[in-house]
């Protein structure tokens, strides 16, 4: 009898993708002291693009002179999303930056929708926001939740650049070029800011595993499990992050998050869950 290796399920693909894209993040926030988060993401986001090119083995052609300027953006949306995240985790929790970095896909779902059911899911999220915010009393630095607020809205374009960009290419061709982009725009910065440091052979292999934690095994495993996961379960899932976000702050970086912060970032996953899971069907 001839025995052939059984397939993981969708589910379980997508949950191995979240864990690693969080523990990735936690491990970027343990780079800060050598690196800072400039150095940090040059070094993802560089390796991502080499990671992604040495897979695929992409080269210059007509179809990337046609659309250079919708990569050029792709590019810049996914520099500037990236950058704000690490300077949000520079002065907040992972977590609560996960949380606060949810509102931009979700209001852009909210944007999209008309039912008053969407408008539930986005009060409860806007209520879990204001309980992190300063302003209410939390005590989380101001600047941090507004670079998480900066970084949803890069989320929010940056879902949208993807669409756009998956209709001209086909598989990760079109993101291989705009982590290109990226590179050439945060190389500068992260080697001026971080220095010597960022040629550290021991702090660019660990650069190249918050790469291929935040990166490569996230995307390819997220590809995958679409080809057979309805979508409202793939959105639900992902509601999961801000809590894998805490728990992955916890056990790497020792953060401690208040039941107040708990219950605000749990408030953001039940929001972003419902959202996924009641998503009104196109007609």
């Amino acid at each position: 009898m001839k025995l052939t290796a059984a397939k993981p399920p969708a589910t379980a693909l997508l949950l191995v993708a979240i864990l690693s894209v969080q523990f990735g993040s936690a491990l970027a926030k343990s780079l800060f002291n050598d690196l800072g988060p400039w150095g940090v993401v040059a070094l993802r986001v560089s390796f991502s693009a080499l990671l992604l090119f040495g897979l695929g083995q992409f080269k210059w052609n007509s179809q990337i002179r046609q659309n250079l300027r919708l990569i050029v953006v792709f590019g810049v949306v996914f520099a500037a999303m990236n950058s704000c995240f690490y300077l949000a985790i520079e002065r907040i929790p992972l977590g609560v930056a996960i949380a606060v970095e949810f509102t931009g896909p979700l209001g852009l779902a909210m944007l999209k929708s008309q039912r008053w059911l969407d408008g539930c899911w986005a009060m409860l999220a806007a209520i879990g926001i204001i309980l992190l915010t300063p302003l209410a009393g939390a005590d989380l630095d101001l600047w941090g939740i507004v670079f998480a607020l900066i970084a949803g809205i890069c989320w929010a374009l940056y879902i949208v650049c993807a669409a756009n960009v998956g209709q001209k290419f086909a598989g990760i061709e079109g993101l291989a070029w705009a982590l290109a982009v990226s590179s050439l725009l945060l190389l500068p910065i992260g080697i001026t800011t971080a220095g010597s440091a960022f040629l550290n052979p021991r702090l660019m292999l660990m650069g190249a595993g918050v790469a291929l934690l935040s990166t490569t095994v996230p995307y390819s495993l997220e590809m995958i499990a679409l080809r057979s996961m309805p979508i409202k379960v793939f959105g639900v899932m992902l509601s999961m992050e801000p809590m894998v976000g805490v728990l992955a702050g916890f056990l790497i970086l020792g953060e401690k998050l208040s039941a107040r912060s708990l219950i605000a970032c749990l408030l953001v996953s039940i929001a972003a869950a419902g959202a996924a899971k009641f998503k009104s069907e196109p007609a």
